[in-house]
């Protein structure tokens, strides 16, 4: 396995520089993979991440865990927390893991030459036992990892938008099958005033496409 200098090498790549919650993250990703005897990072899809926030924590365990969205294998349920759940998908186990709310005053005493308390925590993160660092606790998932996976390349169309809704995702009301938008979960409004609208020309072309070759899946 790397170092902890490769890993937060790695997550400094994807920002002007490194900074202390880059640190705190690759240090939760460490810390998970030892906890559920996993190497890091895997080379399958045996660990999903599920965080409580974005930003810079999340980069940094990225970087020690191999997790990302494009693998489907983090995601991200914005409570506003720095923190973590780590689950090994062949057992189910899971850990979740935060930083410790005194860790900020505790990172001088591991970087005494820090000039500030930005250098402090970035330096004392590092050096820092994981037991003085962070906080962990075994939990149960609230649903069924094979609910929260979804199924891959599972594709139905919403019956009120006709857009194709992908992963298990939609939303069944009394048998009819709707995207979250449809169901009334939908994070965004439409705006009245400009509406993206193919030309019937091109509606009537891809209907007369659908009909003749049957609908064709994406990889």
């Amino acid at each position: 396995m790397k170092s902890l200098e490769e890993f937060l090498q790695a997550s400094a790549a994807l920002h002007a520089r490194l900074c202390p919650r880059q640190v705190v993250g690759v240090r939760i990703g460490l810390l998970a993979g030892r906890l559920l005897e996993l190497d890091l990072p895997p080379e399958d899809k045996r660990l999903l991440t599920i965080t409580e926030t974005d930003g810079c924590m999340v980069d940094g365990i990225s970087a020690a865990t191999g997790c990302h969205v494009g693998r489907r294998t983090l995601r991200i349920e914005d409570y506003g927390k720095v923190a973590a759940t780590f689950v090994d998908t062949h057992t189910e186990q899971a850990i979740r893991i935060t930083p410790r709310a005194e860790a900020r005053a505790l990172a001088w005493e591991y970087a005494p030459q820090a000039r500030n308390r930005w250098e402090a925590q970035l330096f004392g993160y590092q050096r820092m036992p994981d037991e003085l660092l962070l906080s962990w606790q075994w939990v149960t998932l609230a649903e069924p990892l094979h609910i929260i996976v979804g199924q891959h390349g599972k594709r139905v169309i919403c019956e009120v938008c006709r857009e194709e809704i992908i992963n298990q995702r939609e939303v069944v009301i009394e048998g009819t099958a709707l995207c979250s938008a449809c169901a009334g979960r939908a994070y965004y409004l439409l705006s009245l005033e400009r509406q993206a609208v193919a030309p019937a020309c091109c509606e009537s072309l891809m209907r007369g496409r659908t009909a003749a070759r049957g609908y064709e899946a994406d990889d």
